[in-house]
């Protein structure tokens, strides 16, 4: 199959690559930019693992083409502490020990961004709801809901 010349902006970093067509956008940026914290779970769009943000949407980079990502800002786990700052979520994360094997981290970590991003004064209804979207084989996802709650918090309190 022809390769195809494209041009991914990941983290505010620009990538010339060459992929095929059929590349899924998490291949590729596994593959092709070394960005490896997005994991591929089921492949199918269910489990979440893989979870990003382009264009401030959050989206399964398992169900989504690289070559759709052309000329859109796309933001992954790589992307989400500033240096060494971390981010609220990361934080949390740790603090609620959120985390087990850390296999689905990454994808939760994403979805919670892009959700607080949009609405960060979602009710537990709405977070709850959201977060089942993904799926962990070890927390028991209490101590995810406990984090995703305590780093909305943070983002809301003012600076």
């Amino acid at each position: 199959m022809t390769k195809q010349d494209i041009t991914l902006d990941v983290n505010g970093r620009r990538y010339a690559i060459s992929v095929e067509p059929r590349k899924t956008l998490a291949d590729a940026l596994r593959d092709e930019c070394g960005l490896t914290g997005t994991h591929l779970g089921c492949e199918h769009g269910v489990c979440g693992a893989c979870t990003i943000i382009v264009g401030g949407e959050t989206v399964r980079s398992c169900l989504m083409f690289a070559v759709q990502a052309t000329g859109r800002t796309i933001r992954t786990i790589e992307g989400l502490a500033d240096g060494n700052d971390l981010h609220p979520l990361q934080r949390a994360f740790m603090q609620n020990h959120a985390l087990q094997c850390g296999y689905c981290t990454p994808g939760f970590l994403m979805l919670a961004a892009g959700v607080l991003e949009q609405n960060p004064d979602i009710d537990d209804k709405e977070l709850i709801d959201v977060l089942s979207s993904n799926l962990c084989r070890c927390t028991g996802y209490e101590n995810i809901l406990a984090a995703v709650r305590a780093a909305a918090a943070e983002m809301r309190a003012p600076t």
